[in-house]
């Protein structure tokens, strides 16, 4: 039953994240003032965080996919025992403060997925509810359940607008995903007004289609309407939708208006508020019951759920031995030993040898999800043990379908689970996935994105196709390496080097054509992202820098240039990010000041490799239609030409 401590909590909530906003001067309280509510109730009788052991395995998730509601998230943290204090609070949006504009993670704590651009966390929510499938189908038993959280995600108008939205949602009403519930704060409103002036949709009839449970709630302010709502979402067989209609800015003098999405209010419109909501307690303090509210419902009753889940643990080793060795291997995220690895000789296309060996070390570690966008017979990434769905939440292969975007955001989701998640896809599609790859790389997190056909010599297909600037483009990122390896054993080292503790994401590019297996190649010297494949027998002149498909071609140029009498070194440069990670006197020992002439060599973008050498061997423009075997003479890519441009240096 709704108490007055539940309405003074409600209010403290509202007043807090408002007052939060008018000292920084920015924000958005609108949803902070409608959506009080919601998360209250959300919070203080289903969510199961634990402030004092926030990583725990089962906790249930929550996300702010509208995460300019950032101030109100912040509030609950905080009075749910997270080790953020009013002081950080008062510092909202400050610089070097623990509570940025938008929820980061990492940085915030309790904050599971870094949010802003809408629709990321309703996707990314969809990653978690995947993962937590698959744990659960691996590890609980019928008489003692080890998995069984809840993934909850808040979100509003706009996020229902995104593409990326529907996308994700239609996997996972496909997959019926009973483990995740979305929020919905239907306030009617947008930042340029009204939402009927956007979009005409039957949310209800558009999520039944896509095979959700959608329930409807109201009035926003009804606690125990939105608790039964929770209550019954949690019994449903499929993934649900709550749509709660609530009043954007709620309490205030332009409430209703979309005035109140993102512009702080004023002192005069703060004292209104207070007025309005009948509260008259100093700025930046909160009630004692109101705080004996949240210890109590919140921290105390999520450290019951820890506690049992301990106490399960203790019976899982003592009951089931070997299925809790490998469930600790969980629990620890073990760095595997990946042995058998094949190894090559014949010429062979990168894309098949990045399958292959990703289907090997899925053999040894079993928290490898992959999947890719419709495109597993050519992208050559599949994951293990059969098709992931309801029949089978154990399948390690998971059939995106045409959805790259959400594809690139559940494999963040699966791998903030503590997961391995993979995507494949073909590069000139990266496009699509380009804010969720942006966002792994935010979040310090080793989602691994595959791409196969990594240059024009996807050839037939056309510029539509032919990745040009895609390279150049991801490489721009921060925190984010890019492999592009030259052959069969690069791509092998590439494969091991992403499934390490990294803090960033690795995108690995991938041949469609049969690449020769190079003898100057070497494990070492790539894990150095950069490193000297071939050595002149005299003091150097020339350098030529290269990876993926090029790099033979630029050995073969060397070694007939040698013939001439000149003396090339060919650096094989398969990450440009690892190599500028190494000493400056590492890089200098490869890249020797002294010798200028130069010549990067590379099937895309010439910009990445200005700042590697003054000449570059690139193509700055679309690409064409034609076999491949014409390809290379329409660019230039031949021994005589790349002799011609070393001669004129």
């Amino acid at each position: 039953m709704k108490s007055n401590t539940d309405s003074l909590a409600v209010n403290s909530l509202r007043v807090l994240s408002a007052n939060m906003i008018t000292k920084a001067k920015s924000g958005h309280p609108g949803i902070c003032l409608g959506s009080a509510p919601i998360l209250h109730t959300l919070f203080t009788r289903h969510l199961n965080v634990y402030a004092k052991e926030s990583n725990w395995a089962n906790r249930d998730r929550f996300v702010l996919s509208a995460g300019h509601g950032s101030a109100l998230l912040y509030s609950l943290l905080h009075l749910s025992g997270f080790n953020i204090s009013m002081e950080d609070l008062a510092n909202f949006r400050q610089k070097g403060s623990l509570t940025p504009g938008h929820p980061e993670f990492g940085h915030t704590p309790g904050v599971e997925v870094t949010t802003g651009p809408l629709g990321q966390g309703i996707a990314t929510s969809v990653g978690f509810a995947v993962g937590g499938k698959y744990l659960a189908e691996r590890f609980n038993k019928k008489d003692l359940e080890i998995f069984n959280f809840k993934n909850y995600c808040l979100c509003g108008d706009g996020d229902l607008q995104e593409g990326l939205v529907m996308e994700a949602c239609s996997l996972a009403g496909h997959l019926k995903l009973n483990n995740l519930i979305l929020l919905y704060d239907s306030n009617d409103i947008q930042l340029d007004g009204p939402v009927e002036m956007a979009t005409s949709d039957n949310i209800k009839l558009k999520f039944e289609a896509m095979n959700w449970s959608y329930l409807k709630v109201e009035d926003g302010n009804d606690i125990e309407a939105i608790n039964k709502a929770i209550i019954k979402a949690n019994e449903s067989l499929k993934p649900t939708i709550i749509e709660i209609k609530t009043i954007i800015g709620y309490g205030a003098s332009k409430a209703g208006t979309n005035s109140i999405h993102g512009k702080p209010l004023t002192e005069d419109e703060l004292k209104e508020l207070k007025n309005n909501l009948d509260y008259n307690y100093p700025d930046f303090t909160l009630p004692k019951e109101v705080k004996d509210l949240y210890l109590k419902d919140v921290y105390l009753r999520s450290e019951k759920k820890y506690l049992e889940f301990i106490n399960n643990l203790d019976k899982y080793k003592n009951e089931y031995p070997s299925d809790y060795d490998v469930l600790k291997e969980y629990l620890e995220h073990k760095l595997y030993n990946y042995k058998n690895i094949p190894s090559y000789i014949d010429p062979i296309s990168t894309r098949k040898v990045a399958g292959q060996v990703l289907s090997n070390m899925s053999e040894i570690n079993k928290f490898i999800l992959a999947g890719s966008a419709d495109l597993a017979s050519s992208s050559m990434i599949k994951g293990n043990d059969g098709n992931y769905g309801p029949n089978n939440y154990l399948g390690r292969n998971i059939n995106y379908g045409v959805r790259e975007h959400a594809m690139a955001s559940i494999v963040n989701g699966i791998t903030l689970m503590g997961l391995y998640g993979v995507s494949g896809g073909f590069f000139v599609f990266s496009d699509y996935m380009k804010d969720s790859i942006r966002e792994a790389a935010l979040m310090g997190i080793p989602s691994l994105f595959i791409f196969s056909h990594d240059t024009v010599c996807v050839g037939e297909d056309g510029p539509t196709h032919e990745p040009v600037e895609q390279l150049a483009g991801l490489r721009a990122v921060p925190n984010l390496n890019v492999v592009r390896p030259s052959d069969a054993k690069e791509t092998t080292y590439a494969m091991l080097e992403a499934f390490k503790d990294n803090n960033y994401p690795t995108v690995i590019t991938t041949s469609r054509q049969d690449l020769p297996v190079l003898e100057e190649t070497n494990y070492e010297g790539f894990k150095k992202g950069g490193y000297v494949c071939y050595e002149p027998k005299t003091e150097i002149e020339y350098i030529l820098i290269s990876c993926g498909s090029e790099l033979n071609l630029a050995i073969m140029a060397a070694k007939e240039l040698e013939k001439e009498g000149k003396a090339v070194r060919v650096v094989s440069m398969p990450s440009q990010f690892i190599f500028l990670k190494q000493s400056k006197e590492y890089q200098e020992s490869i890249l020797p000041k002294n010798v200028v002439k130069r010549l990067a060599i590379e099937m895309g973008s010439t910009q990445p490799w200005y700042r590697f050498a003054n000449n570059v061997l690139g193509i700055d423009s679309f690409g064409k239609s034609m076999p491949i075997k014409e390809i290379y003479e329409e660019y230039g890519f031949t021994i005589k030409h790349i002799k011609n441009l070393i001669n004129q240096l």
